[in-house]
């Protein structure tokens, strides 16, 4: 059946990029009823493969997986978990997040994510805001975080480890005549039922508590592999090994298509193990964020060291991307881009796809612009990297390239079942399925997050092109108005910044100033690499920030950089920090993106030494 929507009178006359879905959610459908249909179905396929102790890769039948989900759900029957109890689960992503993910859904209750960088104060609201009665945390160390709430909250009962057991402690709590009750509990669950509550990261204030239902989530899990253009990267022999935090609406999404597709799924707890894990496990696809790619492609650069061999990496780096570009023509790569391409793939692609296990053929990439060279990069090289843009509040996808539908700049056109379209300050809106209930406890942000159509406010900037592709061309809250009244839009210049080896962040300021500055901080794992292939002495992060030939190789990025704008939006001045932003000290939210207020607070007097005189 096709997924239809209304006609909007009021969008009519703007761009819409529009991408029919071919299954409608039902009232009766949800995400553990869907899950043990498939189980039925495929009892003795492979759903899962485990990491073991010894770092071998161990399959996890449908049959398995299913068992110890409702082991784990009626032990949370004898605990007394009722259908609508919030459980939270803090921890990194791993086998046994998803696990009780699934079994907390089968008995009626919603699993609320903690981000394991959360801090106690952090950690100690979304308790309080979404009233959590028990926890699962994967460490002590962990749970000591979320312990203080249980003396401020009466209705917050108890904490469980994975570590110590939990799986096993909780399950020999159940009773076996409690299956009936699971079952009944499943029966009773509808569409529009609160599935989860996920905290957005927040890179302002307190993080807002985004409720989604079954059907947001069942809408884009399901729609996504049906798609023609997307079921070559789902459907078949396909594996994919999850690192991003699942506590997050990227990560859980994924999860749940994978798992419903057929997709053997893997977890790599700790990014530490993440190339080893990726050369055992071989994944065909996984889902990343642009530093990750930004990272292999710099860490690749640093390898080739310097002289005969870094001169061949860039010679063949440029290479793959004239060999991407061309493919967008129609004509196509010429013979000499061809030649050219298959030398490189002897002496440099080989090995960038030795690094990620030698089978992956895609990678989906979200959370911030990419970036149009990067993404040429990668498919020259064998790696098609499939941009796409949601938010939380979009239940993570809102529009995406395909294989078969891609432009390469772009976050594609609309995801199967979305709609996404333009308002007159060119903020980008969408409707559909996937748009969340609401916002817990905070119905004044949830009037502001809809136009009075009842669109969606993304609070990003973007325009759609006649052929439906959506462009997004920064955060409106960020957009940038100099004391010449000029807007600027920092996304472009930051995005194009990081992608340079030394520098790890980049924060364009400028609102009310006469022209636009940069704070910009050094990659201290690249820092060694780079010094030593340029024939310098090793140095502190602390030194490098004023050593003229670093400085000197920024000044040249930044030029570089501004090619893309005009001379108003152009970068004319920039500082380096002595320290990076991390999500450890507070400079970056757990997805990798800037608290851009908390660097303006606190580099206050960097700004403004910037603009003396």
């Amino acid at each position: 059946m096709k997924w239809i929507m209304s006609t909007d009178i009021e969008h009519a006359a703007r761009p819409i990029s529009f991408t029919p879905g071919k299954i409608a959610i039902t009232e009766t459908m949800n995400i553990p009823r869907l899950y043990h249909q498939v189980a039925q179905d495929k009892p003795n396929q492979t759903a899962i493969e485990r990491k073991s102790s010894i770092n071998t890769w161990v399959p996890v039948t449908w049959r398995q997986f299913e068992s110890e989900f409702r082991a784990v759900a009626r032990g949370l029957i004898a605990l007394g978990v009722q259908p609508g109890d919030h459980i939270a689960i803090m921890s990194h992503t791993r086998y046994e997040f998803a696990l009780f993910d699934m079994a907390i859904w089968a008995i009626g209750a919603q699993g609320i994510p903690i981000y394991e960088t959360d801090s106690m104060e952090q950690a100690s609201w979304i308790i309080e805001d979404s009233h959590i009665r028990f926890a699962i945390a994967e460490t002590q160390q962990m749970a000591e975080i979320l312990a203080p709430a249980l003396d401020k909250w009466d209705f917050f009962e108890r904490i469980f480890v994975i570590e110590a057991n939990a799986q096993g402690v909780i399950a020999s709590m159940g009773r076996i005549e409690d299956e009936a009750e699971i079952d009944r509990r499943i029966e009773s669950i509808k569409a529009d039922d609160l599935a989860t509550i996920i905290y957005t990261s927040g890179t302002t204030g307190r993080p807002k508590g985004a409720r989604i239902s079954h059907r947001n989530l069942l809408h884009v899990a399901i729609n996504g592999p049906l798609d023609d253009g997307l079921n070559v990267i789902v459907k078949g022999d396909q594996r994919t090994l999850l690192f991003l935090p699942m506590a997050h609406v990227f990560a859980r999404f994924i999860n749940l298509m994978a798992l419903y597709c057929g997709t053997v799924v893997g977890y790599s707890p700790d990014t530490k193990n993440l190339v080893a894990d990726m050369q055992s496990f071989r994944p065909t696809y996984v889902l990343a964020v642009p530093r990750v790619f930004e990272k292999i492609y710099n860490a690749a650069d640093a390898k080739a060291g310097s002289g005969v061999k870094l001169r061949t990496f860039r010679h063949y780096a440029k290479a793959s991307i004239a060999y991407s570009r061309a493919m967008d023509t129609p004509e196509g790569p010429t013979a000499l881009q061809k030649i050219a391409h298959e030398v490189g793939d002897r002496l440099v692609y080989q090995q960038i796809r030795h690094i990620t296990g030698g089978r992956l053929k895609y990678a989906i990439s979200g959370g911030a612009p990419l970036g149009e060279r990067l993404g040429h990069f990668f498919r020259g090289v064998g790696i098609t990297v499939i941009e796409g843009y949601g938010l939380t509040e979009t239940s993570a996808p809102t529009c995406v390239n395909t294989p078969v539908r891609q432009r390469i700049g772009s976050v594609g056109p609309a995801y199967p079942g979305c709609r996404v379209s333009v308002d007159d300050d060119g903020e980008l809106l969408a409707k559909g399925d996937h748009i969340f209930m609401g916002y817990n406890n905070n119905d004044e942000a949830m009037k502001a997050a809809f136009t009075p159509d009842g669109w969606f406010r993304t609070g990003d900037l973007g325009k759609i092109d006649d052929d439906g592709f959506v462009w997004v061309t920064g955060r409106k809250k960020e957009l940038i108005v100099t004391a010449g009244g000029k807007n600027v839009a920092p996304a472009v210049l930051e995005d194009r910044l990081r992608g340079h080896p030394l520098i790890s962040q980049v924060v364009v300021v400028g609102d009310k100033r006469p022209f636009i500055a940069a704070l910009i901080t050094l990659d201290t794992e690249m820092l060694p690499a780079w010094l030593k292939n340029h024939g310098l002495e090793p140095s502190s992060a602390f030194d490098a920030t004023k050593d003229p030939q670093v400085l000197a190789a920024i000044d040249r990025a930044v030029k570089r950089a501004n090619e893309a704008v005009s001379r108003a939006e152009s970068i004319r001045k920039f500082t380096v920090l002595s320290i990076d932003f991390t999500v450890q000290n507070g400079y970056l939210t757990p997805s990798l993106k800037v608290k851009r207020n908390e660097v303006l607070r606190d580099f206050k007097d960097e700004i403004d030494k910037i603009y003396e005189g």
